[in-house]
């Protein structure tokens, strides 16, 4: 720690923001779908998720190793590299929040720091084969799997309860669902410890490598994984009330045996990849689980035109954040005052994001309210005429739609929700 220069220790506690925005950013992964059911009310949900981050923390460090010695070359690279990475990813972290987009924080870290590399000593310094084998096919098959997944489970748990018809039964059936559901979140939460807190140790375990106070292949000395492992669990616990939202009620209406199958089917691809060293996205992970377990139940639907705008949120990560951190790594390559004037940039647009943000705030007091957009056209026509599924309490069988006008002398009130 004595080794520690004024540049590296700017470089540490930047990428511990970068942490708790990762925190605030990725909680919906966990908790949107139990708080969207009501199985916890949404402080709890939060404070179980925070908790359950941080003992993750320290469950493994084999994403830290791929990210501090795979992704890009070692040998050369200034810390001023890891700082404009940072940069970009903070940004993107907080624009895409403030929109209420579920996209990946894991990717905008990979962006920034690829961009900042590249402008640094250009498309050498990056190791390809690392980035195709471990972020880029991940990307693609987590989110798919985690969909199929879901779909599977969600599918075979409504058939299995097909034949319950007695009230007490159904009662029963749906309150195990929510204790299953509570479990599960804590098994997504402590997978996304275990799997996103570890992107922020390889990244400081990067800065120390090139700041000669750590050898190269070094693994995570303690202090980091606890700080890392303190800073995502506060950001947790803070909440990202706007992404909740759209986890929870925006792609599409869970019930609470969608909502467990959903988050079992992703915080088994989760585990699994971070047990195998892919540095994938929890966020697309748990997305594809989400839609998938809307498609799973009979008369469930998902909202497409917010899958297209996340869709392509997805696609955009990499690139902006890595335009931002090479644009941060050509200012700092100026001297110590191009570093100024990046961290001063930094300061003033998460001051911005947080000012507009505050126009129309979003809280643990209205995460459960329906957004702006209506459900759609297709999305309202599929849910009226689809049956319910058998085997669910009458109770979980409400979706809110906009109604249709049924006669000249109703018509319909568009700001009145028809259940069906």
């Amino acid at each position: 720690m004595e080794h520690i220069t004024l540049l590296l220790a700017i470089v540490i506690v930047t990428a511990l923001v970068f942490d708790f925005t990762n925190g605030f950013h990725d909680t919906a992964n966990a908790m949107a779908t139990t708080i969207s059911t009501g199985a916890l009310k949404p402080k709890t949900a939060v404070a179980m998720s925070a908790v359950l981050n941080l003992v993750g923390a320290f469950l493994s460090v084999e994403v830290a190793k791929t990210i501090s010695g795979g992704i890009i070359n070692e040998n050369g690279l200034r810390t001023e590299v890891i700082f404009a990475a940072l940069v970009g990813a903070i940004l993107w972290n907080l624009l895409t929040w403030l929109v209420g987009l579920p996209s990946s924080s894991s990717h905008a870290l990979f962006g920034g720091l690829i961009g900042a590399a590249v402008m640094s000593a250009g498309w050498s310094s990056i190791n390809g084969g690392t980035v195709v084998t471990k972020v880029l096919l991940p990307a693609i098959a987590a989110p798919v799997v985690a969909g199929l997944a879901a779909l599977l489970a969600t599918k075979l748990t409504y058939r299995l309860n097909r034949k319950i018809t007695d009230p007490a039964q159904l009662k029963s059936t749906a309150k195990g669902y929510r204790a299953g559901q509570i479990a599960s979140a804590g098994l997504v939460s402590l997978a996304h410890g275990t799997n996103d807190a570890q992107k922020t140790m390889g990244i400081i375990t990067l800065a120390l490598v090139t700041g000669g106070v750590l050898s190269p292949g070094s693994n995570p000395p303690v202090w980091v994984i606890a700080s890392a492992g303190i800073a995502i669990a506060l950001g947790t616990y803070l909440g990202g009330w706007r992404i909740i939202r759209t986890m929870g009620s925006g792609l599409t209406d869970l019930r609470p045996p969608q909502g467990f199958a959903a988050q079992t089917s992703a915080a088994t691809v989760i585990l699994a990849s971070s047990h195998l060293g892919f540095s994938l996205s929890t966020t697309q992970s748990c997305s594809g689980a989400v839609m998938g377990a809307g498609l799973g139940r009979k008369g469930g639907v998902v909202r497409w035109s917010t899958a297209t705008r996340m869709f392509i949120a997805w696609g955009l990560t990499l690139p902006a954040a890595g335009l931002v951190g090479a644009g941060a790594e050509f200012l700092t390559k100026q001297g110590p005052w191009g570093v100024a004037v990046v961290a001063v940039l930094l300061v003033a647009g998460s001051g911005a994001i947080w000012l507009v943000s505050r126009r129309k705030p979003v809280d643990h007091t209205n995460v459960n309210e329906p957004e702006d957009e209506p459900a759609g056209v297709v999305t309202t026509a599929i849910a009226a005429v689809s049956p319910p599924p058998a085997g669910v309490a009458a109770t979980e069988l409400k979706t809110t739609i906009h109604a249709p006008a049924t006669t000249a002398e109703t018509p319909a009130d568009p700001a009145r929700p028809a259940t069906v």
